[in-house]
């Protein structure tokens, strides 16, 4: 699952190599197949049918991948390694904006140093310019070119994305100006209207969705009205345990929410809370 920012609401993101981690009523789906049947299908077949809900704050971005989760929380960036997640600071020259995985690493984006810093494995950095958003492949600047984190041009937009993330299918998906684009050469529009305000990553490629939601092959969870839900492909509620405002990934066999308060509780696909 890989999700990204909302327009002024809180975003989650699940990350590092394409695909490496990833609402009865949750989605507008545009799924990169969605004639297969599953979530993928239920993702469109559900499309607009989520009633409205409060969402996150808007100072919490995370990135959700089989290392850990990594946030930006009011520019600050923290991390919480898997298999204990407990939350750590770490520095960074500046305020952060964006933070997401690549190559197994964590990166966050300083834009008044004008590069992307890895803040796991071996310290480094790419210069990149002023970044607005970050996805598992590229670094979407100001006026939405973009670059890898190998420092080379990638495909982006023309103008800053509003959203980005990187889809199942390992291809970016970007939201701006109220439309949703394939960030492909021909930057392809998929759809000219939004019908949910999350862009969000799942399994076959990317979708919209009214409340923060994570993918596993045969399930999903969201936070939605005061809990965190599991969710099968029918659109069964199997599980549900009580959850305040947040956002939500999966983590190796973990299910990881990190809250505005930088709290991060973890479950096991069941929802049985893991205790550290």
């Amino acid at each position: 699952m890989r999700w990204a920012r909302p327009l002024h609401a809180a975003s989650a993101k699940a990350g590092g190599a394409p695909g490496e981690a990833r609402r009865r009523g949750v989605a507008c789906g545009i799924a990169r197949r969605t004639g297969r049947s599953g979530l993928a299908a239920l993702l469109v077949v559900l499309a607009g049918c989520a009633p409205a809900v409060t969402r996150p704050q808007a100072a919490l971005t995370a990135a959700f991948s089989a290392q850990g989760v990594a946030w930006v929380s009011g520019g600050a960036v923290f991390l919480a390694r898997a298999p204990l997640f407990r939350p750590q600071r770490v520095p960074v020259p500046g305020r952060a904006t964006d933070v997401a995985w690549n190559g197994g690493n964590a990166w966050v984006a300083l834009p008044a140093a004008g590069w992307v810093q890895r803040i796991t494995g071996e310290p480094g950095v790419v210069q990149v310019g002023r970044v607005v958003e970050l996805t598992d492949t590229r670094a979407y600047r100001e006026d939405g070119t973009a670059i890898n984190f190998r420092g080379q041009d990638a495909p982006g937009l023309v103008g800053a994305p509003d959203q980005a993330v990187t889809g199942g299918d390992g291809l970016d998906y970007a939201v701006q100006a109220g439309r949703l684009y394939r960030v492909d050469p021909a930057r392809t529009l998929l759809l000219d209207s939004l019908g949910a305000p999350l862009l969000v990553s799942t399994p076959t490629g990317a979708g919209l969705s009214t409340v923060p939601v994570a993918f596993t092959a045969d399930s999903q969870y969201r936070l939605q009205g005061g809990t965190l839900e599991r969710v099968d492909a029918a659109g069964r509620v199997r599980a549900s345990v009580p959850h305040g405002p947040g956002v939500v990934g999966v983590s190796a066999e973990f299910v990881v929410t990190v809250s505005p308060n930088g709290e991060v509780r973890v479950f096991r696909y069941d929802l049985t809370e893991v205790k550290s």
